[in-house]
């Protein structure tokens, strides 16, 4: 094969990746062999590629990648989540776009329609994921309303409600009205908002005259009156809830309210007469001490409506309209009605005063920008505190590790405050909660099948027929289904014990985001715990947000999130890879600029260019030259040093450091100094050959330099591969296992050798810049006093184009000087320079260093500044003015020599 003259990702990734498929590497089946496990946090089949999957795919792929190059066998599981709210309102959407309404609709013709839309929708993140070069195992992509993963969803179901963990209860719930379903604590997303607290009048019932009212006002209490009578004052950021209230309640022990006790007051506009009730719940310090108590619709006056035997009054539909329980607003919004109550208030005189305020206000994790409603619903719970305790002592104790670690305080603090999990949805796309009423839903079952729920149901009456079951309407959860993705992969559940299940599981990382760590990651750790009695997965490395060079968080409506596929097109998956890698430490934020791709770009180019150099050289059966011997001695000790650095950081999880080594290794190491040492010179226009040692050499450290860049650049590292020897068809770099020593002793002072020799060179090429001295003019180079380099001399005259390296007692008069250590070099260069323009540039810089010594020498003559300023500055001043000494006196030296010359 023939390579390119120029790299083009286009021609390049689509040829391997189908290579890939097409010779099954990916593909992983249980052998002797230590596995290595990922699971892929299951995308929404809604979903389409955004940069946030862009960064949590390609860490999971270098990973997966990595491992197979360790020869571990490697499995990466596919597969997409159903994910029931999202997908059910995109298909109402689509229905609406066609006229009809989903409740025209019977749930089966619904789902059919669900169907549909997710056969067509739902690969279409996964095709995009094979753009990136995610080396999945496609054969075994799962979706988790397929028949194994439904399967092993009702299963788990059951079996938790016979251990006595689901139940069914009347309780308050996270009430989406856009989705109209309930939502569990972890879905409701709290904003701070600046809003209004609304003082409101509520009417003292059948109060003319307080008898000791002046007793009471010299007692703390603040009574409000004015022409129409006694009132309390309520403060609330609600006031369209008003409609539901049932009582007001003061503390017993707030001073300023005792008047209230034992009293009625009126509800404002709806002049529903209500009691006074006491708890020492209410802050006395909130507003004004008196809390309107709304039992359908706020959680902490439903325990209080508990408490105090109140009527329980829902004003609110499941859509957020005012309801018919209500006498006044209904079929209202409820955001329509705060305004329009507002100014109806105001108008009657009922309204005190009315005062900004900022709060906090959740909204749906799902519809973002609807506020959640508190609303009173029979739903399905899990209780969580048997989960929570098995759930923390494989993070605490180390077993499991998060990394960074700072997770494991905001998992230990969830599940110390762990509530129960309210798994019931309101929708019909899902998975449908195996319940079974009869007998005029007053009793039901629980079982796995319809039939199973009929014998159960004939065990408690055997009247009961088929006909007379009900299955409850409800689905579950999305999340109900994921938590059990590492088990329900390998089929674990439906069959426990499988070889798969034993080989595969627990699975080695999980790659997430951290805004799932309570949804996602703690559920597993329970599912894997209660299921198969140990953790789902040994490490979890937490990835951050991609965020705009901003820092803004990357969205459709700030339009700065840009389209991945459009950077692959534009950059080569390999280039924008790395650009996401280069900027992506664990757990931090990611400032994403289109800069960094770029750098990806460059990169592929910087190490496509150097493998057509290698290969376009002539190579002779010739004695290795001594800077061959040198440079290749070099390069292996540093490639077993930077190997060991990467290896340590795979194991840290910083995959952002272990890829800027290899960067530095290959572009600064290997390119700039490697090759350079090693390259055959050009005589008289035409390039010499290179020894066959040095060239095998050359070529067996771009194989290994391949290896370490795979995981991180998969096309272009496998191209590259194929062509540095012949391969057979099904061979690929990534089965090619990377085996290198660990470094030795010897090694390091190999490495600090040539750091001092890089030194050297440097500084004669600075001496060439600073002289305008051409690259092609070959110098000398003194060593002053002992030459402590010169087993490296034949580098040294290569890489800095000498004649020679002359031992001198003393420097050349003429001579720029420079040290490496405490050692003195000097290159002398009168030959070659303007005198005169050296001289005046000399004289310049003298001047100024007299000028700047003067200023030294003054302040220090100052016996007040010497005497009162701390020790340490005196001393700098001092050390300045002995250095500008030195610097005087070595140029004048150079002045006065060029002049005698």
């Amino acid at each position: 094969m023939e390579l390119a003259s120029k790299y083009d990702p286009k021609e390049v990734e689509a040829k391997w990746y189908q290579y890939w498929l097409d010779n099954k590497l990916f593909s992983s089946k249980p052998d002797g062999r230590e596995p290595y496990t990922i699971v892929i946090p299951p995308p929404n089949v809604t979903g389409v590629l955004h940069m946030g999957h862009m960064l949590n795919n390609t860490i999971q792929d270098i990973l997966v990648r990595r491992a197979r190059m360790e020869g571990k066998n490697a499995c990466w599981v596919p597969g997409t989540d159903h994910a029931s709210i999202a997908t059910e309102a995109k298909v109402v959407k689509k229905l609406a776009s066609e006229g009809i309404k989903k409740h025209d609709l019977t749930r089966e013709q619904f789902l059919e329609h669900a169907w549909d839309w997710t056969h067509e929708h739902g690969g279409i993140i996964l095709k995009q994921l094979r753009r990136l070069g995610a080396s999945c195992d496609w054969d075994r992509t799962a979706f988790t309303m397929d028949e194994k993963r439904s399967e092993s969803v009702i299963k788990v179901f059951v079996d938790l409600y016979n251990k006595g963990l689901i139940y069914r209860g009347l309780r308050m719930v996270n009430w989406d009205p856009k989705a109209l379903t309930a939502l569990s604590t972890e879905e409701v997303i709290y904003k701070e908002e600046q809003s209004h607290l609304f003082h409101l009048k509520y009417y003292v019932d059948g109060l003319a005259a307080i008898d000791n009212e002046e007793t009471l006002k010299a007692e703390g209490n603040i009574i409000h009156k004015d022409e129409k009578g006694y009132y309390a004052v309520v403060a609330t950021t609600r006031p369209e809830t008003i409609m539901g209230d049932t009582a007001m309640c003061i503390n017993p022990k707030d001073p300023k309210n005792q008047w209230l006790k034992g009293r009625k007051v009126i509800v404002p506009l709806v002049n529903r007469v209500i009691p006074v009730i006491e708890d020492r719940y209410v802050d006395i310090e909130f507003g004004t001490g008196c809390l309107k108590v709304t039992p359908a619709h706020d959680t902490n006056d439903y325990m209080l409506g508990k408490t105090h035997n109140l009527e329980t009054i829902d004003i609110f539909n499941p859509d957020g309209s005012i309801s018919d329980q209500s006498p006044i607003y209904v079929g209202m919004d409820r955001m329509d009605c705060r305004k329009q109550i507002a100014k109806d208030l105001q108008e009657a005189g009922l309204m005190e005063k009315i005062e900004d305020y900022t709060n906090k206000v959740g909204y749906s994790e799902r519809n973002p920008d609807t506020a959640i409603e508190p609303r009173l619903s029979l739903q399905w719970f899990l209780k969580m505190q048997h989960f929570a305790d098995i759930a923390l002592p494989p993070v605490l104790n180390g077993e499991m590790k998060f990394y960074p670690q700072k997770y494991v305080n905001t998992y230990k603090n969830w599940l110390e405050n762990i509530q129960d999990w309210c798994i019931s949805r309101q929708l019909w796309w899902g998975h449908r909660i195996p319940a079974y009423y009869y007998n005029n839903n007053d009793d039901y079952v629980v079982a796995e099948t319809r039939d199973e729920a009929l014998k159960l149901a004939q065990q408690k009456d055997p009247k009961v027929t088929d006909a007379d079951l009900r299955q409850d309407e409800d689905a579950l959860d999305t999340w109900f289904s994921s938590w059990l993705w590492p088990i329900s992969l390998f089929d674990g559940i439906n069959n426990p014990g499988n070889e798969e299940i034993k080989y595969y599981y627990p699975t080695s990382d999980l790659v997430t985001a951290p805004d799932i760590i309570f949804f996602w990651v703690a559920r597993m750790i329970m599912a894997g715990e209660e299921y198969m009695g140990t953790f789902p997965f040994k490490n979890v490395y937490f990835t951050g947000i991609v965020r705009d060079k901003l820092g803004r968080k990357m969205s459709k409506s700030l339009g700065n999130s840009p389209d991945p596929i459009e950077l692959i097109e534009k950059f080569g998956a390999d280039g924008v890879r790395m650009g996401m890698m280069l900027s992506a430490p664990a757990g931090n934020d990611i400032l994403f600029d289109e800069s960094l791709c770029e750098q990806g770009r460059n990169f592929n180019n910087k190490i496509w260019n150097a493998f057509r150099l290698v290969k376009g050289w002539k190579v002779a059966d010739i004695k290795q030259s001594e800077a061959g011997k040198i440079a290749t001695s070099w390069f292996e000790a540093k490639l077993r040093q930077t190997n060991a650095e990467v290896d340590d950081l795979f194991k840290k999880y910083r995959i952002s450091e272990a890829l800027m080594a290899v960067y530095k290794l290959f572009w600064d190491e290997f390119s700039s100094w490697y090759l350079e040492m090693v390259k055959p010179a050009y005589v008289n226009g035409e390039a010499q050959p290179i020894d066959k040692q040095t060239y095998d050499k050359t070529l067996e450290f771009f194989e290994i330099l391949l290896k370490m860049l795979h995981p991180f650049m998969p096309f272009i590292t496998e191209e590259l591969w194929q062509h540095l020897y012949d391969r057979k068809e099904g061979e690929s770099i990534m089965r090619d296992k990377l085996e290198i020593s660990a470094p030795t002793a010897a090694d390091n002072t190999l490495s600090a050798q040539i750091e001092s020799v890089k030194q050297i060179v440097s500084g004669v090429r600075m001496v060439r810049s600073s002289k305008n001295i051409a690259p092609k003019e070959q110098l000398e180079l003194q060593v002053v006093g002992k030459n402590a380099y010169a087993a490296f001399d034949a580098v040294v005259i290569k890489m800095a184009n000498l004649k020679v390296i002359n031992v001198v007692a003393e420097k050349d008069a003429t001579a720029s000087a420079f040290m490496v250590g405490t050692d003195e070099f000097a290159v002398p260069v009168g030959d070659m320079i303007d005198v005169e323009a050296e001289i005046a540039k000399m004289e310049a810089q003298l001047q100024h260093l007299e000028g700047f010594l003067a200023g030294v020498k003054k302040k220090l003559s100052n016996e007040r500044f010497v005497a009162n300023a701390p020790e340490a500055v005196v001393a700098l001043e001092r050390k300045k003015q002995s250095d500008s000494e030195e610097k005087i006196a070595a140029l004048k030296e150079s002045i006065a020599a060029l002049r005698g010359k």
